[in-house]
C-alpha cells in the first residue's frame, strides 16, 4: 500500500510515467506539435495514445540567465501540470519558457498555464 493513499487523499506525486525522459520522447513533440501559450511559456503538445498526459521541461539558459530563475520556471510547470493532470487528456507536452518569462509573477504564470491546460481539454489533437 502506498503511503499516500492510507491518508485517503489521492496520490498527487510526480511519477516518472508522467514525465517525458528521452530524447526521442521530446523530439516526437517537435516534430509535430500543436502550439498554446502567451507571455511566460511556450505549450507544445501532441497526442500519445497513452490515456494519461506526459510533460517535458525545456528551459534553456537563453530564456533565463540564472539557475534560480530556470528552476522557479520549472517549478512552476510541474506543480500547474502535477494539480491538472488528471483533466488532461493523453498527450505529451513540452513546455518552453520564452523571453521575459523571469520577470513575470507566479501567478501570472500559473494563470497561462492554466489557460494552456483548457485549451488541451476543449482541442484535443489527432494522433498521427
Amino acid at each position: 500500500m502506498n503511503p499516500a493513499d492510507s491518508t485517503g487523499f489521492p496520490d498527487n506525486r510526480f511519477s516518472r510515467e508522467q514525465r517525458l525522459q528521452r530524447a526521442p520522447q521530446f523530439r516526437r513533440v517537435f516534430a509535430h506539435p500543436v502550439k498554446t501559450g502567451k507571455i511566460g511559456f511556450v505549450v507544445l503538445y501532441r497526442a500519445n495514445g497513452l490515456g494519461h498526459a506526459r510533460i517535458g521541461l525545456a528551459i534553456s539558459k537563453k530564456c533565463a540567465r540564472r539557475a534560480v530563475d530556470r528552476n522557479r520556471l520549472k517549478r512552476i510547470a510541474r506543480e500547474s501540470f502535477r494539480t491538472h493532470r488528471q483533466s488532461i487528456p493523453g498527450v505529451d507536452i513540452v513546455i518552453l519558457c520564452s523571453s521575459g518569462a523571469p520577470k513575470i509573477s507566479n501567478q501570472q504564470l500559473f494563470f497561462v498555464l492554466e489557460q494552456a491546460w483548457a485549451i488541451i481539454r476543449n482541442q484535443p489533437c489527432v494522433e498521427s
